[in-house]
């Protein structure tokens, strides 16, 4: 039975397990290059991603936007005019403005602690503003604007005067609106030195750029702004009618439409978002700190491998005395990078994983461990762990048979 079932471990395992402490630290350097390049491959996720989650939030088939806007950061409008033309086209049922702007926002809890000011003295908004949030304007008429069921069913709210539905994943910053709102049912706050009363929820989530959303009617948008500024849209949100073909519908607005605006799909909108975002400096760096990492655990592995082929090359040189090729060697020492890779990135993983939550309950930004993330960082470990064993191998054409005797 026992020759049957051979259970003796493999080398490479007998080599690294020999002394525990070298094993447990050569572990660590390996967990230590891991959670590097989660932090800096999630961090790259959640600024590339999390911008895209307006883009994720539109409704129809189709949207309009500035050919001069590579992201919608760029605050560049084109004339609503553009819309009607849209309207006009056959295959499409409606076309529909969507304004963004940007706000100050009063922390609701900064503005009763000044209020409890005494009456002798006079209110001093000073310290109240530094926070902003995204302002989306839409018509409440037209609904299927936005592709968020809460704010769909709240959109009767918005009609009223100063009325604003709020993101409930914005930042901590601007207040404990939630919590606020979850005790009477409307919280009121200063938006721009005027006024403000939240009449509802929404879920959307914040991102670096943004610490958080509101929606409200283009009507109040109009009375706080001007009614010019709704001849001007950020973003064309295109239903088409039942059965009209998308890109035939595309391909005959991109042939009506002037040049300074381009026809795409959401998912066009998107990848448009993401490319940019990818040539933005932050990107850059972030992709630079996952070199790092890498490099970081190269030599980890390297020294680690590197010492127990020095320690051991008597015993190398035994193994090419018994017949054993240079290439059975290197299988060898590969076998231990890889099992230190595999045994690195499983608490590398885990502890990352834990990272990414404080960071979620830090900046209220969602940021999840995803599949991709993971799997870069797995091939990137084995690669890693690999190039150490092939650049350590060369201490083994050092090891001479004759070196036993």
């Amino acid at each position: 039975m026992k020759k049957l079932f051979n259970f003796e471990p493999p080398l490479a395992w007998s080599q690294l397990s020999h002394q525990k402490v070298r094993l447990a630290v050569a572990i660590t350097g390996v967990c230590f290059a891991n959670i590097l390049m989660f932090t800096q491959l999630g961090l790259l996720a959640m600024l590339t991603q999390g911008t895209t989650k307006l883009h994720e939030s539109l409704g129809g088939d189709l949207v309009i936007i500035s050919s001069f806007a590579q992201t919608l950061q760029f605050r560049i409008n084109f004339p609503r005019a553009y819309l009607f033309q849209a309207a006009a086209v056959d295959g499409v049922a409606s076309a529909n403005p969507v304004y963004i702007g940007r706000a100050n926002w009063v922390n609701p809890k900064q503005l009763e602690q000044q209020q409890d000011i005494s009456k002798k003295q006079a209110p001093s908004l000073r310290g109240l503003f530094g926070n902003e949030v995204r302002i989306i304007a839409i018509n409440p008429a037209q609904p299927g604007v936005l592709n968020i069921a809460s704010v769909n069913s709240q959109l009767a709210k918005i009609t009223s005067a100063d009325s604003v539905l709020y993101d409930e994943l914005s930042q901590s910053s601007l207040g404990n609106i939630p919590e606020l709102f979850a005790k009477n049912s409307e919280v009121q706050t200063l938006m721009d030195n005027r006024r403000t009363y939240v009449v509802g929820l929404f879920s959307m989530g914040s991102t670096l750029f943004e610490k958080g959303n509101v929606v409200m009617s283009d009507w109040n948008y109009a009375l706080r702004y001007g009614t010019n500024n709704l001849n001007q849209a950020r973003i064309g949100v295109i239903n088409l009618e039942k059965g009209a073909e998308l890109h035939t519908v595309q391909t005959k607005l991109r042939a009506v439409l002037p040049d300074d605006v381009v026809v795409l799909t959401r998912t066009e909108l998107m990848q448009r978002e993401l490319q940019y975002q990818a040539t933005e400096v932050n990107g850059v760096i972030l992709r630079f700190g996952t070199i790092v990492g890498f490099l970081v655990g190269v030599i980890i592995i390297y020294q680690v491998l590197y010492t127990d082929i020095s320690e051991h090359l008597s015993e190398y040189a035994t193994l090419k005395a018994m017949g054993y090729a240079d290439r059975a060697l290197l299988i060898v020492v590969l076998q231990e990078g890889v099992i230190l890779g595999v045994l690195g990135f499983i608490p590398g993983f885990i502890a990352s994983i834990g990272i990414y939550q404080l960071l979620v309950i830090l900046t209220r930004i969602p940021l999840v461990m995803q599949t991709s993330v993971a799997l870069q960082v797995f091939v990137l470990t084995i690669l890693m762990c690999s190039v150490s064993g092939a650049v350590a191998t060369n201490k083994l054409r050092s090891a001479d048979p004759a070196d036993v005797f």
